[in-house]
């Protein structure tokens, strides 16, 4: 017999911490037929040089489908039946692999899925240095190109050993309802102890959660029997000797019977899959099964008495109904079905808020109340009122321009956090990525427009930054709008300019700026505290559990640090054109024929 080898390897995927079916990296193999032996080899790397601790990645592993999991313990809704898959842990530090070795494995596609343990809630900022870790898996298979063809009625002489096993295939037609396998004519050739020859009979491959039909054979033959055997497939038989050292030639032989299944009132069930019962006081029976192998499937019906005669009871109208659906009843009212991709392989899985759980959302154990759920909503939407005092304050000083920014940053988070809700607390004015665009757009362009305020440019130059960094944060926003460079880019350009400019106004004058100690203390000081405590807030000290107080704070913060930053209004500085005094008669001073300039204004500086 002939044997080839073929390897497969996934690329390396980043792991997640398991809080829903999608933060499972989900990976596909195919098996090809005749296979002896599969080797998966799992590496777990860890991204990042410094120490994270030791890390638990779960692997689990099923044949024909995804596996059905539940880490969390949470529960499945009601009539769900799944069997669990095999699972193997893998302790990681900083570089951890380990293999799993399966004989005759059930050909077609196997699934390898592996996460991280459940999330802890914290809420990561993305871009942030974090522990991460990244999962390779491999698989070399060893299968055999001549398996010779076990024929309906025909004996054919074999020879095996221990560790050399005869390999041999037989095809089951459609409606097989038993098959068997005998072996006869069993010799070693090793004196009187010929005839008594140790034979291990296999029929069938392994699957994990269902293993081949085994028989240990003694004497001078065996058989092994099995009742409804999967229909229109090839069948895997392997002989071997379980003495070390010893061969042994035999004679080998298949039979089925083909014939129609009938209803009768036999008390053994014609197949072995997953059971139902109705009767007159339950009419109605539903079995739900989580990611069903993809395959032929086949429904029994049979009939039951209590007694051995069913007396006049002799027909039964029973009326099956199959239905094929993404996720269990669209995951109800507090959950979303979303469609999943693993490079071509489609599936789907719900992803559930407000505090429920389970595969289709139908664990209420840690629900969240309509009354949390409400006070998540008001906390989070009326503490935008916060930027109200800022926007008075800026139009008091007649700095319209950042008004109309801290207006359109009010609107949009208030209304991007009525929309956001997890529960059923929920109000969306428009479309939930439009609101969520324009608030994290706001939200940066105020820092932004008020930091430049700070710097008190020249307004020509002023508002030239101002169009030109609003432009680059709405790229950067439509490319990544939650990576932190998005926020803190804007920052540190802006930062950079007031520096620049405070300097230069300080060494001219041979003076610190600002000058006014008043100024440091009151304004500066405490504006700068406010925004350190709201942006280790907005970055550490997130949950999933405390995010409506957390991020209430923020905004509250936020707009207290630009109430405190914005600078005094400027002198020698007409609003909108017009006078101090609202007139709309304004006039400009003429010095001849040409505009007067302020003998106070300095370059790319007004004081």
């Amino acid at each position: 017999m002939t044997f080839v080898s073929e390897l497969s390897s996934k690329p390396a995927q980043k792991l997640s911490k398991y809080g829903w079916y999608g933060n499972v990296r989900l990976q596909r193999f195919h098996i090809p037929e005749e296979t002896a032996i599969a080797r998966w080899l799992f590496t777990v790397t860890k991204g990042h040089n410094f120490h994270c601790g030791q890390r638990n990645v779960t692997i689990h592993i099923r044949w024909g489908a995804p596996p059905v999991i539940n880490p969390t313990g949470s529960k499945f809704p009601n009539h769900t039946l799944w069997s669990p898959c095999l699972s193997l842990i893998l302790p990681v530090t900083s570089h951890s692999s380990t293999t799993f070795n399966l004989s005759n494995p059930a050909p077609g596609d196997w699934y390898v899925a592996a996460h991280l343990p459940q999330d802890d809630g914290r809420i990561e900022q993305k871009g942030f240095p974090s522990c991460s870790y990244f999962f390779q898996p491999q698989l070399s298979v060893r299968r055999a190109v001549d398996t010779p063809t076990l024929q309906q009625g025909t004996f054919l002489q074999q020879t095996a050993a221990s560790d050399r096993p005869a390999r041999l295939k037989l095809y089951v037609p459609e409606f097989a309802s038993s098959l068997s396998v005998s072996v006869a004519d069993c010799s070693s050739g090793e004196g009187s102890d010929s005839g008594n020859c140790s034979l291990i009979l296999r029929l069938g491959s392994s699957s994990l959660h269902r293993g081949p039909l085994t028989v240990n054979c003694s004497g001078i033959g065996c058989s092994a029997a099995l009742s409804n055997p999967p229909w229109d497939t090839w069948l895997r038989v392997v002989v071997e000797s379980s003495q070390d050292n010893r061969t042994v030639t035999f004679s080998i032989v298949s039979n089925y019977t083909a014939g129609r299944l009938t209803l009768t009132c036999a008390s053994a069930a014609l197949f072995g899959g997953y059971g139902a019962r109705v009767n007159a006081s339950v009419p109605k029976a539903v079995v739900r099964l989580p990611f069903p192998q993809s395959t032929t499937w086949y429904l029994t019906l049979q009939l039951t008495c209590n007694s051995s005669d069913c007396g006049n009871t002799s027909l039964v109208s029973v009326v099956p109904e199959v239905f094929l659906s993404a996720c269990v009843e669209d995951c109800g009212t507090y959950g979303e079905c979303r469609l999943l991709r693993s490079y071509s392989y489609l599936y789907a899985a719900c992803v559930c808020k407000a505090g429920w759980n389970g595969w289709g959302c139908t664990d209420d154990s840690t629900a969240q109340s309509y009354r949390r759920q409400l006070t998540a909503t008001l906390l989070l939407t009326l503490s935008n009122l916060a930027f109200l005092p800022a926007i008075a304050v800026a139009v008091t000083r007649f700095y319209i321009t950042e008004a109309s920014v801290y207006l359109f940053t009010m609107f949009f988070s208030t209304f991007y956090h009525a929309c956001d809700q997890p529960g059923v607390a929920v109000m969306c004015i428009m479309d939930y990525d439009t609101l969520q665009y324009c608030d994290f757009l706001g939200s940066v362009c105020s820092i932004w427009v008020t930091i430049l305020c700070m710097a008190r440019i020249r307004d020509t130059f002023k508002y030239t930054v101002f169009m030109l960094g609003a432009l680059l944060i709405a790229m950067s926003m439509q490319l990544d709008r939650k990576g932190l460079w998005n926020l803190l880019g804007p920052v540190l350009c802006a930062l950079l300019f007031m520096v620049t400019a405070w300097v230069y106004r300080g060494v001219r004058r041979r003076h610190c700026y600002p000058p006014s100690w008043k100024r440091w203390v009151f304004y500066l000081i405490p504006g700068a505290l406010c925004a350190l405590i709201g942006v280790c807030l907005y970055i550490f000290a997130g949950t999933e559990e405390n995010y409506y107080y957390t991020h209430s704070l923020w905004h509250i913060l936020v707009a207290v640090c630009v109430v405190f930053l914005l600078p005094p209004e400027e002198k020698n500085r007409e609003a909108w054109g017009w006078s101090r005094g609202w007139s709309w008669s304004w006039r400009p001073r003429v010095c001849g024929y040409t505009l007067c300039q302020s003998s106070k204004d300095e370059l790319y500086a007004v004081t």
